[in-house]
């Protein structure tokens, strides 16, 4: 038997909508607003090949990324994006030339050159990978005794000019933060750039939506 609480539980949870689990309110300028007010930046890192790396330069890299976090005193996420090579863009290419070209041992050439590519991906399994920082800001509040604590809502009623001046003056805050990130990892060698709007929302749409990438791709119609 299903308990009848529990029952109705599931019905309610069932009944919102995705965006009632997702933590983010909008991307504004490059910035991602939650829920709850705070602030994120995304930055796009380079990698480096550690392995090949002598022992000196290994050792010097981790000293500089170790007083690189010594020196931070907020915290900051570091996290890699693994996805399967989605070669269809190129194999589209390829198929275009296919159609394109006129020499029949250049459209054979070309013919066995895409079975090549198709067989070797799907035997190799290869992934592609992308490090991110994500670079944050909470906006402290006054709290009734006159504190700061929490964070701040932005649930405040007020005119349209007072809440993007109190956006920029957050944003300036974090611009601050991400200055202090970016010149911490370029010691270490790393690069690193800051994700504009619609790479952040490109990229949380992946990120919600992992079944997206290996939906087939629309294919023209050939007269």
């Amino acid at each position: 038997m299903v308990d009848t609480d529990q029952r109705t539980e599931t019905v309610r949870a069932s009944s919102k909508a995705t965006q009632d689990f997702v933590p983010v309110s909008e991307v504004r300028d490059g910035i991602v607003v939650l829920k709850d007010g705070s602030l994120r930046a995304i930055l796009l890192a380079s990698s480096i090949n550690f392995a090949l790396k002598s022992e000196d330069e290994q050792t010097a890299f981790l000293v500089q990324f170790q007083n690189f976090l010594n020196s931070l005193d907020f915290s900051m996420q570091i996290f890699v994006q693994s996805r399967m090579l989605d070669i269809r863009p190129y194999i589209a290419t390829l198929e275009a030339a296919y159609k394109e070209q006129l020499d029949d041992l250049m459209r054979i050439q070309i013919r066995e050159y895409i079975g090549f590519i198709k067989n070797f991906t799907e035997a190799a399994n290869i992934m592609t990978k992308n490090f991110f920082v994500v670079v944050p800001y909470s906006p402290p509040v006054l709290n009734k005794k006159g504190g700061l604590s929490g964070l701040n809502p932005w649930g405040k009623r007020g005119s349209a000019e007072e809440a993007n001046k109190t956006f920029e003056e957050q944003v300036s805050q974090l611009e601050q933060r991400i200055a202090i990130v970016q010149q911490g990892l370029v010691r270490t060698g790393v690069r690193t750039v800051q994700l504009g709007t619609e790479e952040v929302v490109e990229l949380m749409f992946k990120m919600f939506n992992p079944g997206e990438d290996s939906k087939p791709m629309p294919v023209e119609n050939s007269q």
